[in-house]
């Protein structure tokens, strides 16, 4: 459903400039109504991916056209949960473009079916993309945060405040958000790479075979339970941690994108061009 998907981009971008409407004007009203668009975005978004499985007759991921699009629905279920339950009306000047850009980008991918849709047919693929996806998407949020809370440690230590002072939340909203992102996320992807493992063995017949991007899965994995660990045993929080999130988006990138292009593996299949 091609206009549908056309649609929700449009809306997400609407979205968007309402998003930094507030930030620039600070009118309640604009982020209410980026709010609102956003959730009708989700909505429309919600009936393309549904269709679009049905027509295919397995999980939308079979490229990296659905890939990309599965990617901006799962940032944009996370950031409205997460931005109702923090009350962070300003983390969407984050998430809005992000969600934006990758719908965008996704539109313009070739949308043609991977070779082998037999791979696809599996309740336990479905299971971890799902939780994956999820998964990366708080760790895409916690980097935000990490990003924002940057950003107002900076325009505090200034004498004059600047102009995000008054426009973000307090330092320790910001760090408890952060912290809450990268617990939801990690666990998340824990469960994926179980059901991963899982997956594996129903088809291909082994549980690991050293493939690129799971290697690179397991480092990302570790990265963030490292950070999780100094965290609740150092005590690393603040500026400290906001770094840490940037950083681990960064290596999730590499373990997303890089990997399936820079490096040969059964994983490709999945963002095939």
């Amino acid at each position: 459903m091609e206009p549908v998907f056309i649609i929700a981009t449009i809306v997400y971008m609407f979205s968007c400039a309402c998003y930094f409407g507030y930030l620039f004007f600070q009118k309640d009203r604009l982020q209410k109504l980026a709010a609102v668009l956003m959730t009708i975005g989700v909505g429309l978004h919600t009936v393309s991916l549904v269709a679009c499985g049905i027509r295919a007759g397995h999980f939308p991921v079979n490229n990296l056209h659905e890939t990309l699009s599965f990617t901006a629905w799962t940032i944009a279920v996370v950031f409205l949960a997460f931005a109702f339950k923090f009350k962070l009306k300003i983390l969407g000047i984050y998430a809005a473009p992000l969600i934006s850009l990758t719908m965008i980008v996704a539109y313009q991918m070739p949308k043609a079916t991977a070779q082998n849709p037999q791979l696809f047919k599996s309740w336990w693929l479905a299971a971890h993309i799902v939780t994956v996806f999820l998964g990366n998407a708080a760790f895409a949020l916690a980097c935000g945060l990490g990003i924002l809370y940057l950003l107002q440690e900076r325009a505090i230590k200034r004498k004059t405040r600047g102009f995000f002072f008054s426009r973000l939340p307090s330092l320790a909203l910001l760090d408890t958000a952060g912290y809450a992102c990268i617990v939801v996320g990690f666990s998340m992807v824990t469960i994926g790479l179980i059901t991963g493992v899982v997956y594996a063995k129903a088809v291909w017949g082994r549980f690991w075979s050293w493939d690129p991007k799971e290697v690179w899965s397991v480092i990302t994995w570790l990265f963030y339970a490292a950070l999780l660990h100094e965290r609740l045993t150092v005590g690393w929080r603040g500026k400290r941690a906001a770094i840490m999130a940037v950083i681990g988006f960064g290596v999730l990138l590499f373990t997303f994108f890089g990997v399936n292009f820079l490096l040969q593996g059964h994983h490709g299949t999945f963002t095939a061009m």
